[in-house]
C-alpha cells in the first residue's frame, strides 16, 4: 500500500483551477475540486500544510453562492475561534451572508439545541453545566454516600474521584464497556467493576435531579434526541441543510454516531488528516476518519497533497516517516519550495548538553534576524522542558510555554463562579458543599447538615441560616444566606456587578485563606471584565464553560501580541501551528513512543503520528535532539542511556544531516525493532439501570 517514499517537487506546474478569488492566492485544483464539490458525502484528506483551512471556508462560500441558505449551513470546529475566524474569512468572498452560517463545537451546538428542544423531552431549559472539577466533586459525593470513601483494610484501592470521572467519560465517548475500559487502560480497578457501574447510577441520578450536565452529557443528550424522538430529530434535522466538520481525525465516537444521525441526507463534508489522528486519550479514534466511506455510503474522497508551509528537505523526513503506518490514507505531500538544508538529527552526551545546544542555536538564530516567536521547542511531555527552563531563565531568555494550570481551574475563580451558578440553579449541590466550605468553622458535617436543610426548603438561601452548626461558623452562614437570598429577589444583575458583590463577602475570605493574595484578586477583576461582555448570567457561566479561557487573556480586550517571546511547547498542543525553526528534543525510546505505549501496537502507531505533528510544524529549519544519557526517561534510575527513537529507522536517517556532539549511538544500535417524545434525563439515566 506504501510506495518508496519519494519527494515531488513541482517547478513549472501551472496547478491554478479554473477560477480563483481576489482574495488571496488561487486555489490549487485539489482544493478547487472539494470546495466545489456537489451534495453527496465527502472526505477532504488534508495533509499538513495543505491548505486546508482555506479549502474549507472556499467550500462555505461556495454553498453560498450556489444558493444554499447561510443560516442551514452547520460548521463544526473544535473551538468557538476557529469557527469564527472562518466565518470571517468567508466573509471576505462572499459579503455579510456568511455571517449567518451556524458555527461552534460539538458541545457548544448541542448546548443550544438542548435548550431549545430538551424541554419537550423532559430536560428543563435553565440546566446547569458541570466542567470537570465540578463533575469530580458530584462524583465525589456519591462515591462517599456510598461507603466508597475509606480503603479497607485487605482490599484493593477504590478509585478517585478525579480517575472516576476519566472513566466515565471515556465510556461515554467510546461507547464500550466499563469492563473494557477498565481491562485496558486501569486493570488495577477491575475487581471494583460492579460498584464502579452502581457509583456511576448514581451520579447520573444525582445529576438529573439537580438539573445538571456534564460535558459528555451534551454530546450523548444530543445523540439521544437525534436517536429517540422522531419529531425532535426532524426538527433539528431542518434546521441544517449542509453539514461541514474540521479535525475530523480528532471525533470520538459518539460524535461520529450524532454525525450519522444528523446527516440522513448525505450533505457532509468532513476534513481532516489520519496522519494527525493524536488524541486517542482523550476518546478519539483514527477509526472515523478510516471508515467514514462505508459509514457514508456514496463518498467522494479528494486527496490534498500540495504542502504550503514546508521546505523539500523536512517533507522528504516527514513523508519517510508516516510512510511507515501500517494503516493510513495514500498520500505523498510536495511543495515548490525547494532549497534549504535537511532535517538536522543532533546525537548528545546528555541532557545538560542537550540544553545548551539548543539554547545556543536560538540565540544565533535570533541574531541571524529570526524573531524568537518564530521558533518553538516541542517535546513529548511538560516535564521534558525542565532542564531547558532554568537554562532560559539563567540567560534571561524570554519564552511562554504552552500548557499549566487553566484560568478556570484556579481556586479562588472556581469559588467566586460557585456563587453565580448557585443563583442561576438553586439545586447545584456541588456548588453549594463549595460555597460552603469556604466559610470559617464549617466542615464537611455543617456543610451536609446545611444541603439537607436545602433539599428540605426547596433550595431556599435561608434555609443554611437554620442549621445547627458551631457558633464559629453560625456568622458565615448567616452572611451568606442573606447575600444570596438578596441576590435571589433582584434578578436584575449583570454578571459583572453579580461579581462585586459576591466580593464583599469572598474577598476577605481570600486574604485569610490565601498567602499570595494580590494577584488572585488581579484575577477576579480580570473575570469582571470578561463578565461585562455578556448580557446576563446564564450566557456567560455557558460560555465559560463550553469554551474555558486558558488565562485571563483569551477574553481580554487586546492582547500582548507584540511581545516576542520563543514558545515551548508539547507536540499536542503544538497541533496546527507552525514556525519557521522547530526543534524537537528528548526523540528517544521510552519519549517518542512512551514507554507505556510499547506494548499496544495501535498506541505505538499514535506515538509515531505524534512524531509526525511536531516535525511538520516547521517551515524552514529542523533539529531533532537525542541525549543518549538523561533523567528525563524516567526508567526507575537517577540517570539512563537510551535508545534512538524506533521511528528515526535508517530510512529516515538516511535523508536527515547527522550531527554528533556526544558519542555517535546510531552505529551501534540494533536492527530496527517491527512496528509493531421522549424522557431524554430517563434516557440518561437508564445507562446505568437507575430508576425515578
Amino acid at each position: 500500500m506504501v510506495d518508496a517514499p519519494r519527494i515531488h517537487v513541482a517547478k513549472h506546474l501551472d496547478v491554478s483551477p479554473p477560477h480563483a478569488d481576489a482574495h488571496g492566492p488561487a486555489l490549487n485544483a485539489a482544493q478547487a475540486d472539494a470546495a466545489s464539490h456537489g451534495d453527496t458525502p465527502l472526505l477532504i484528506v488534508a495533509g499538513a500544510g495543505s491548505g486546508k483551512t482555506r479549502t474549507l471556508i472556499h467550500r462555505v462560500a461556495h454553498l453560498i453562492k450556489r444558493g444554499v441558505p447561510a443560516n442551514q449551513i452547520l460548521l463544526l470546529t473544535f473551538t468557538r475561534r476557529a469557527s469564527q475566524e472562518m466565518i470571517d474569512r468567508c466573509q471576505r468572498l462572499v459579503g455579510s451572508a456568511s455571517q449567518h452560517v451556524t458555527g461552534g463545537t460539538f458541545h457548544g451546538v448541542a448546548h443550544r439545541l438542548l435548550r431549545r428542544f430538551g424541554p419537550a423531552a423532559g430536560l428543563p431549559a435553565d440546566f446547569t453545566i458541570l466542567d470537570q472539577g465540578d463533575a469530580s466533586d458530584l462524583m465525589s459525593i456519591g462515591r462517599a454516600a456510598l461507603g466508597y470513601g475509606d480503603a479497607k483494610a485487605g482490599t484493593p484501592r477504590f478509585p478517585r474521584s478525579e480517575t472516576l470521572v476519566a472513566i466515565y467519560s471515556r465510556h461515554v465517548n467510546t461507547e464500550r464497556p466499563v469492563a473494557d475500559i477498565l481491562a485496558e487502560q486501569w486493570p488495577h480497578f477491575l475487581s471494583w467493576c460492579g460498584d464502579i457501574e452502581r457509583l456511576f447510577g448514581d451520579y447520573v441520578r444525582r445529576k438529573s435531579e439537580r438539573n445538571l450536565l456534564d460535558y459528555d452529557d451534551l454530546l450523548l443528550s444530543w445523540a439521544l434526541l437525534l436517536e429517540h424522538d422522531p419529531a425532535i430529530a426532524t426538527q433539528i434535522r431542518a434546521l441544517y441543510d449542509h453539514v461541514l466538520v474540521d479535525e475530523y481525525q480528532d471525533t470520538n465516537p459518539l460524535q461520529s454516531r450524532i454525525l450519522r444521525a444528523l446527516c440522513i441526507n448525505g450533505r457532509i463534508t468532513v476534513v481532516g488528516d489520519d496522519a494527525q489522528s493524536i488524541y486517542a486519550f482523550r476518546g478519539a479514534t483514527i477509526r472515523n476518519i478510516l471508515d467514514f466511506p462505508a459509514q457514508f455510503p456514496g463518498t467522494r474522497i479528494v486527496t490534498l497533497e500540495r504542502n504550503y508551509r514546508s521546505i523539500a528537505p523536512i517533507l522528504e523526513t516527514t513523508n519517510t516517516l508516516i510512510s511507515r503506518s501500517t494503516e493510513r490514507y495514500s498520500k505523498q505531500l510536495w511543495t515548490e519550495r525547494t532549497g534549504g538544508e535537511p532535517p538536522w538529527l543532533v546525537t548528545l552526551r546528555d541532557e545538560h548538553e542537550q540544553t545548551n545546544f539548543v539554547v545556543d542555536r536560538i540565540l544565533q538564530l535570533h541574531e541571524e534576524g529570526i524573531p524568537l516567536r518564530e521558533i518553538a521547542v516541542l517535546f513529548r511531555a511538560g516535564y521534558l522542558s525542565a532542564d531547558l527552563e532554568i537554562e532560559l531563565a539563567n540567560r534571561r531568555i524570554p519564552y511562554e510555554k504552552w500548557g499549566g494550570l487553566k484560568f478556570l481551574e484556579a481556586a479562588h475563580v472556581k469559588d467566586i463562579l460557585a456563587f453565580l451558578r448557585v443563583l442561576e440553579n438553586p439545586r447545584d449541590e456541588v456548588s453549594w458543599y463549595r460555597l460552603l466550605r469556604l466559610l470559617p468553622g464549617v466542615g464537611d458535617a455543617t456543610a451536609r447538615m446545611a444541603v439537607e436543610q436545602l433539599t428540605l426548603h426547596d433550595w431556599q438561601p435561608m434555609a443554611i441560616g437554620a442549621v445547627r452548626a458551631p457558633s464559629r461558623a453560625r456568622p458565615g452562614l448567616h452572611a451568606l444566606s442573606a447575600l444570596l437570598d438578596g441576590m435571589r429577589r433582584v434578578h436584575a444583575h449583570s454578571p459583572a456587578e453579580a461579581i462585586r458583590i459576591v466580593r464583599q463577602l469572598y474577598d476577605p475570605i481570600l486574604k485569610a485563606t490565601y498567602d499570595d493574595a494580590p494577584p488572585r484578586l488581579s484575577d477576579l477583576d480580570q473575570l469582571e471584565v470578561i463578565a461585562a461582555g455578556y448580557p446576563d448570567r446564564s450566557a456567560f457561566l455557558s460560555a465559560l464553560a463550553l469554551e474555558p479561557p486558558s488565562n485571563t487573556q483569551d477574553l481580554a480586550v487586546g492582547g500582548d501580541d507584540e511581545t516576542d517571546a520563543l514558545i515551548l511547547s508539547t507536540a499536542h498542543s503544538a497541533k496546527g501551528k507552525e514556525w519557521d525553526v522547530v526543534f524537537v528534543i528528548h526523540a528517544a525510546d521510552g519519549i517518542f513512543p512512551m514507554a507505556r505505549a510499547a506494548g499496544d501496537e495501535a498506541q505505538v502507531e499514535e506515538e509515531r503520528r505524534l512524531l509526525y505533528v511536531a516535525m511538520t510544524r516547521s517551515r524552514d529549519q529542523l533539529f531533532v535532539t537525542y541525549p543518549l544519557h538523561s533523567y528525563a526517561t524516567r526508567t526507575g534510575a537517577d540517570f539512563s542511556f537510551g535508545q534512538l527513537s524506533r521511528f528515526l529507522d535508517p530510512g529516515v536517517r538516511a535523508t536527515m544531516q547527522r550531527v554528533t556532539l556526544g558519542a555517535d549511538p546510531v552505529q551501534a544500535l540494533p536492527p530496527p525493532r517491527a512496528e509493531a417524545s421522549v424522557d431524554l434525563r430517563a434516557l440518561l439515566r437508564g445507562r446505568f439501570g437507575t430508576r425515578d
